[in-house]
């Protein structure tokens, strides 16, 4: 038995009570206590990062309308995007794929635009892709935002030549003709490249491979993939999804000293059921809860992936990259299938916020999400329709959060959580992160899930006097409030502070809210 054993049956028995007194929840106080002495892993500013993938209108359209366009943009990426995305201090954008990468070419997106082939994306609605956004494109992409670069190589349909002179054409600082050739396309310096990608979903999409044979394939691959050592990315093999550790197990056993991260992809939805998953908006509470429950999922997953690292990788030399994740509902009306694109509301903010906490816990080993996408498709920080853009609650939570972007996590611990849930499902009433920021400020962020009630915290920061708090906090009244081009400013942060009285700091977290306060001494 260990030592945990007694506190974890505590806590059960505490949990156990709650729900069969719900009443006594709506009363409790939750206690949180944070461990300001011990910092843990610092979470690295990359599990902030964003996905611009090749689909419907989140990069042609939404990102991209090419330099003769109206819409205001530099040298063809639109300004209002490109702005609102630099206040979420991107770190890094994933590209060009997702399912799209194992069926890119990379010589499609080079040289003059208007000579380039014009292909069909036979992944998302089998529409004419006219390669008008390529390398050199998404690498001013990443420049504009200040962003670093993680591309996507093509597995599925490429060849260890073709990915081995994509990566020299990028990176290569020599007299070679792919050096040459970059130049005389625009670009006499190497690009940086901070990570790449050995295929994508090589279990589903990206080939329908076994581990096994994915593993070869990433070997091979891989041995020809050279770069200047100052030049060179960070490799990343394409690993499983959900439950399934196979993938994982596979990988970090076979792939030692040839890996830097095995990625992880987790979509939550409301049904749960591909076929019919559930509503962005006019939802009921059922499915409020139904998708929190399903997200909050995302924590036994690290978990159980976490464990198989810790014996195959004792010293932690892999990481667990979580490059796709995110909710994903039915399409709204009239919209191609294939584009996926959803609105956006105060659940998704919600979710995202969640996530960010658990993210923070296993800061070790997750040093990179890409929350699926950008802009337009699943779950997005901005929606666009010709010249307008609205700013959707995720992107709100993101920038909320962006201190936490190189902090040092902290321990925190949940005295008295209350429970949420409905038919049978419940999580924890109140999440809860801590971490403390570059500014030297002590950062908490606190998630209440319940739809309905309120929830009183008590905070306190071990081994010091708290003496107010002050920071943001989006809610709204209804559980699918979201911004619209008509109503751009409905859901939005709003500051908050409190102050402590008899020594003792209560922070009053509005039903389905989000905050992100900070610490006063």
């Amino acid at each position: 038995m260990t030592a945990s054993a007694p506190r974890t049956r505590t806590r059960l028995a505490a949990l156990a009570v709650l729900a069969a007194f719900p009443a006594l929840a709506a009363y409790a106080q939750v206690g949180l206590t944070v461990d300001a002495s011990h910092p843990g892993a610092t979470i690295d500013k990359d599990v902030y990062g964003q996905f611009a993938e090749h689909l419907g209108s989140g990069i042609y359209g939404g990102l991209w309308v090419g330099p003769e366009s109206k819409i205001p943009n530099v040298r063809g990426w639109r300004k209002d995007v490109v702005g609102a995305l630099k206040d979420l201090h991107v770190p890094l954008v994933r590209w060009p794929g997702g399912c799209f990468a194992d069926e890119y070419h990379w010589r499609d997106g080079i040289g003059a635009r208007d000579k380039r082939p014009v292909k069909v994306n036979t992944n998302w609605g089998g529409v004419p892709e006219n390669n008008a956004v390529g390398t050199h494109e998404y690498f001013d992409l990443i420049e504009q935002l200040g962003a670093d670069a993680y591309v996507n190589g093509n597995l599925g349909t490429g060849s260890p030549q073709e990915m081995s002179e994509w990566l020299e054409y990028m990176t290569s600082e020599g007299k070679s003709t792919l050096a040459q050739l970059r130049a005389k396309n625009g670009h006499p310096a190497p690009f940086k490249v901070a990570y790449f990608a050995i295929g994508n979903e090589s279990w589903g999409c990206g080939g329908n491979m076994r581990p096994q044979y994915y593993t070869d394939l990433y070997r091979h691959y891989e041995t020809f993939l050279k770069a200047p050592q100052q030049w060179r990315p960070k490799m990343i093999a394409s690993g499983g999804t959900g439950e399934d550790i196979t993938w994982t197990d596979t990988l970090s056993r076979d792939l030692k000293g040839k890996t830097d991260a095995i990625s992880f992809h987790y979509y939550t939805l409301p049904t749960g059921k591909w076929d019919v998953k559930g509503a962005a908006t006019g939802f009921d509470e059922a499915q409020w809860a139904s998708t929190l429950a399903g997200t909050m999922r995302m924590e036994d997953f690290i978990t159980s992936h976490v464990a198989v690292l810790e014996r195959t990788d004792p010293e932690k030399k892999i990481g667990f990259f979580v490059d796709e994740w995110g909710t994903w509902y039915d399409v709204e009306k009239g919209t191609n299938p294939g584009f996926l694109y959803q609105q956006n509301t105060l659940r998704d903010a919600v979710v995202a916020a969640l996530n960010f906490n658990i993210f923070h816990a296993h800061a070790d080993r997750v040093r990179m999400t890409n929350i699926a996408q950008m802009v337009n498709v699943l779950q997005a920080m901005i929606l666009t329709d010709q010249d307008k853009m609205v700013l959707t609650p995720t992107y709100w939570a993101y920038k909320m959060y962006v201190p936490f972007q190189g902090a040092a996590s902290l321990p925190v611990q949940l005295s008295n959580n209350t429970l949420y849930g409905t038919a049978g499902k419940t999580i924890p009433g109140i999440s809860a992160s801590a971490a403390r920021a570059k500014d030297g400020k002590v950062y908490v962020a606190l998630v209440n899930t319940n739809p309905r009630e309120a929830t009183d915290v008590v905070l306190n920061v071990a081994g010091s006097n708290v003496s107010s708090v002050r920071g943001q906090v989006l809610s709204a009244d209804a559980m699918d409030a979201h911004n619209s081009f008509q109503q751009p400013q409905a859901v939005k942060p709003v500051d908050f502070s409190a102050s402590a009285s008899a020594g003792k700091l209560t922070v009053k977290v509005p039903a389905k809210g989000v905050m992100v306060l900070a610490v006063q001494g």
